[in-house]
């Protein structure tokens, strides 16, 4: 009977653990100190980070262009933002991040009441428009882009990011 039991645990482990190796990596909340760490961990490496939000309507077209654009480039790191002032959106974030073909991509949700301070520390000068994307080359300098990116423009300086390296 313990055999038994334990080998049926042992394959519901198993199978929990497949089926997790096969989800796409869940949203990681972005809360006080956490743009620090982003551009710590991609230091070095060309990054676009793509702040969006589920209910910003220029987003829902943006999105699945920012999809292929990383399906298309895998050697630029892409890194979104939901930095919607609405909170409490998880499902629906990432029910559009799917849909865009971003699911694999390093995906955050703004996770403080406080978004002000968040906005602060990536820029001090941002008031929240969304969409906005910053372009962080391999020696830091970073290329802010205020609403809709122009997907040429993108491609002009992932090609210029690629050929230094």
């Amino acid at each position: 009977m313990r055999r038994r039991f334990a080998g049926i645990l042992g394959l519901g482990i198993l199978i929990a653990s497949a089926a997790t190796l096969g989800a796409a990596p869940a949203l990681k909340p972005f809360e006080r100190g956490t743009w620090q760490g982003v551009l710590r961990d991609h230091a070095g490496r060309p990054t676009l980070v793509h702040f969006w939000g589920v209910t910003c309507g220029p987003c829902k077209v943006e999105l699945p262009l920012l999809g292929q654009f990383a399906k298309d480039h895998p050697g630029i790191d892409v890194v979104t933002i939901s930095a919607d002032l609405v909170p409490n959106l998880p499902a629906a974030t990432q029910s559009m991040l799917d849909k865009a073909g971003l699911s694999s991509t390093e995906n955050f949700i703004f996770n403080d009441g406080f978004v002000e301070r968040l906005r602060f520390e990536i820029d001090p000068a941002w008031q929240g428009d969304i969409p906005r994307t910053m372009l962080i080359s391999r020696d830091g300098t970073i290329t802010t882009i205020e609403g809709s990116a122009e997907m040429a423009d993108l491609e002009k300086w992932s090609g210029q990011q690629l050929a230094t390296h």
